[in-house]
């Protein structure tokens, strides 16, 4: 039997159909970011795979749905979705095969429910996105969309009952994850029409948007992604706080989510100017050697 196999048995995924949803979920998922399916496969309890795999598949849905055509077209086929999903969680059952793994992990952990709804409710927050004049304009993102989309896979990871203190140290970690990602992902955003700086903290340091829409690699604008990259570095080990607001059992893949931001912020420090070209990408090997320390502690805490 396959450890996915096995995965699928303890969460209590018995039917041969869902059994295949979940599936395909999960080679979507891998499409997506192979490195999810491989951490969480690797480190996570097996019961926890499947629901974990199901808040990601919806979470990339439901971005996909965001990011692709023109705003009218995605306004509408993110308004469908949202009453397809919202019908089908108060039905209790539906029709789609793209939606009964996400079904079956709510009724598994009942507090999924409400996150779902959250993120589904944050949507138009990125299809108004219309760039930040100040970081308090960042902030109030992050509270509007980026948390509610990452809370649908951490409450899963989270403690059980009151997840007030875990919800309040997510925030903070997720301010950090988002920063690096604005930072990293410049030259693409950027290609895509979208600056994701505040134009507060590019007139604090004499950057036009033309600079880096031009790629100029000059000293201000080095300066201005070091000074964000510092921020980001900065509030990414206050997020880990995080790491002990969870049960035991979740801390390696929670450590390792930490990590592989640390790696990338690294990667990306290397060479400032070049994210005006490029994104940044965690060195593999030192990926690999976390992945394989935070295995052994998870193979531990199994016996």
């Amino acid at each position: 039997m396959s450890r996915w196999e096995r995965a699928l048995d303890a969460a209590g995924v018995h039917e041969p159909g869902l059994r295949a949803d979940f599936g395909r979920q999960r080679d979507r998922v891998t499409r997506y970011k192979r490195e999810v399916t491989l951490a969480a496969g690797l480190l996570l309890p097996d019961r926890m795979v499947p629901p974990v795999i199901a808040a990601a598949a919806f979470m990339h849905h439901t971005d996909t749905l965001l990011d692709s055509g023109p705003l009218a077209e995605r306004r509408a086929a993110s308004a469908r979705w949202r009453r397809d999903v919202t019908e089908s969680l108060a039905a209790g059952r539906t029709d789609d095969p793209g939606l009964r793994p996400l079904l079956h992990s709510v009724d598994a952990h009942p507090a999924l429910r409400d996150r779902v709804l959250d993120f589904l409710a944050a949507a138009d927050a990125d299809l108004d996105f219309a760039g930040f004049a100040t970081e308090a304009d960042y902030q109030a993102y992050v509270d509007g969309y980026s948390l509610p989309g990452f809370m649908v896979v951490a409450a899963l990871l989270g403690p059980d009952g009151d997840q007030g203190a875990y919800r309040a140290a997510c925030r903070t970690f997720i301010d950090a994850s988002q920063r690096l990602d604005f930072v990293n992902d410049l030259a693409e955003d950027l290609a895509e029409g979208r600056l994701t700086i505040p134009e507060q903290a590019l007139r604090a340091h004499g950057v036009t948007r033309a600079d880096l829409e031009q790629a100029r690699d000059l000293p201000a604008v080095r300066a201005l992604l070091g000074e964000l990259l510092d921020l980001a570095d900065r509030t990414l080990a206050e997020g880990r706080a995080v790491v002990d607001l969870v049960p035991a059992a979740h801390r390696p893949m929670v450590r390792c989510i930490i990590g592989i931001d640390e790696l990338t912020g690294a990667a990306a420090r290397r060479d400032p100017g070049a994210l005006l070209r490029r994104s940044a990408s965690p060195a593999k090997t030192g990926a690999l050697r976390l992945l394989a320390r935070e295995y052994v502690r998870a193979r531990r805490l199994r016996g």
